[in-house]
């Protein structure tokens, strides 16, 4: 839980379209792009400054096997590796000769605020 205040460095929000914790320096919401209302224009905050981490993998059901299970869990560590997060991202189901593709991105901005440090 972010212990930050409004105007600060990693201060949050909730997204009046799709409701998910966002940043408050926001201007698109990342979970669902829609714009969000009084932020600064479009082109200045709707794109990342930059992805420093971008993962993709897939899997197949082998044939034969029956259906498979699988939970996407993602988890948030700090430089200690302390858990300070832990999300179920999602759930499903998978038959004979079925494929999944997952892609894990980390997008990063510049704080706007007073760049004070947060406590999680």
């Amino acid at each position: 839980m972010t212990t930050t205040h409004p105007g600060t460095a990693g201060a949050t929000r909730i997204c009046p379209h799709c409701r998910e914790t966002i940043l408050e320096s926001a201007g698109v919401c990342p979970a669902c792009r829609h714009k969000l209302r009084f932020s600064e224009p479009a082109s200045a905050s709707a794109a990342p400054a930059s992805v420093p981490l971008r993962v993709e993998g897939s899997f197949r059901n082998p044939v034969g096997s029956g259906a498979w299970e699988y939970s996407m869990v993602l988890t948030i560590r700090n430089e200690r590796g302390e858990e300070i997060a832990r999300k179920l991202v999602g759930v499903g189901a998978m038959l004979p000769d079925e494929q999944r593709t997952f892609t894990l991105s980390v997008e990063m901005n510049p704080a706007s605020a007073g760049g004070k440090r947060t406590w999680h």
